[in-house]
């Protein structure tokens, strides 16, 4: 049995347009199932948008820049952000990180030799805090990040993974398009 589906589409007041900040802004009246527009966060909640910024900024302070990518790249994964994923991995590649690694960060427990103990402990600390309402964050994940970071930089990896949650959140929150970071 062969099944068919009448894929036309009525384009007639059809707008879908991407904005400076990468949201995408498709509305059609005749069609139900297009998502209406998105506000740009950036412009209209400017002082939550530039905290954040430095938060974002404080949060870094001290780490390896490697080590950062790492992070947000896993909990951009999780949370499902093509927009950050996109976004981190260029990052990443301008840094000189390999193909190879960022190949593996998926599934990081299966390929353990790409990472050092350190990274393993960050990405760990990564997925508990990020899957927090799974099973909380585990005393054992959380003793080994210690045995890795002093409390200072443990406390800006914890400070790097609650940013990019949050920026996870308000990509997705507001429908930002992968491919469009303009930085």
């Amino acid at each position: 049995m062969v099944m068919t589906t009448n894929t036309t589409k009525n384009t007639k007041n059809t707008t879908d347009a991407t904005d400076a900040t990468g949201t995408v802004n498709c509305t059609n009246p005749a069609d139900p199932t297009t998502a209406p527009p998105r506000l740009d966060f950036a412009k209209t909640a400017r002082n939550a948008f530039r905290a954040l910024i430095g938060f974002d900024a404080a949060a870094r302070e001290g780490l390896d820049p490697a080590l950062v990518e790492l992070i947000q790249i896993r909990a951009s994964h999780l949370n499902h952000c093509a927009y950050c994923l996109h976004m981190h991995t260029t990052d990443a590649r301008k840094a000189g990180e390999s193909e190879d690694r960022l190949h593996m960060i998926p599934v990081w427990r299966e390929a353990r030799h790409f990472f050092t103990a350190r990274e393993q402990a960050a990405l760990a600390l990564t997925e508990a805090v990020t899957l927090v309402a799974d099973a909380g964050v585990p005393d054992d994940v959380y003793a080994e990040a210690a045995t890795h970071f002093d409390d200072t930089e443990l406390a800006h990896v914890l400070a790097l993974i609650l940013t990019i949650n949050t920026w996870n959140r308000i990509a997705l929150s507001t429908a930002k398009r992968a491919g469009t970071d303009t930085r």
